[in-house]
């Protein structure tokens, strides 16, 4: 039986893509190949999460659905903008909560949300 074992992103920065998601998320790099070409980062607990692989970026193909508590949704939506993160639009609060549509320096569109 296949299992799912990462979410890998092509882009045309790893290094520079791997510090984003590292500051958003909390991953340590956990593997590196020649290079820059493959990185991969991992939670505290060592599970591989994220791949990085240098490449043409096709943006729009997968995103991220990120989640945190109601009351933080502000603060951590500053924050994910401060890290280099753009916001598409406007924060929406639906009846299942919080949602804003971020996109990352490579062109990834994300969603931060906040389930009540």
């Amino acid at each position: 039986m296949t299992s799912f074992d990462l979410v890998t992103l092509d882009v045309a920065a790893p290094d520079a893509a791997a510090e984003f998601w590292k500051a958003v998320l909390g991953l340590v790099e956990s593997e590196r190949e020649d290079g820059d070409r493959w990185i991969v980062l991992s939670d505290a607990d060592g599970i591989r999460r994220i791949g990085l692989q240098r490449g043409t970026p096709r943006p729009g193909g997968v995103h991220f659905d990120l989640a945190c508590s109601p009351d933080r949704f502000d603060a951590e939506c500053r924050r994910i903008i401060e890290l280099g993160a753009e916001m598409i639009g406007s924060p929406r609060h639906e009846p299942y909560g919080s949602i804003v549509n971020l996109r990352d320096p490579e062109g990834y569109v994300f969603d931060l949300c906040a389930y009540v």
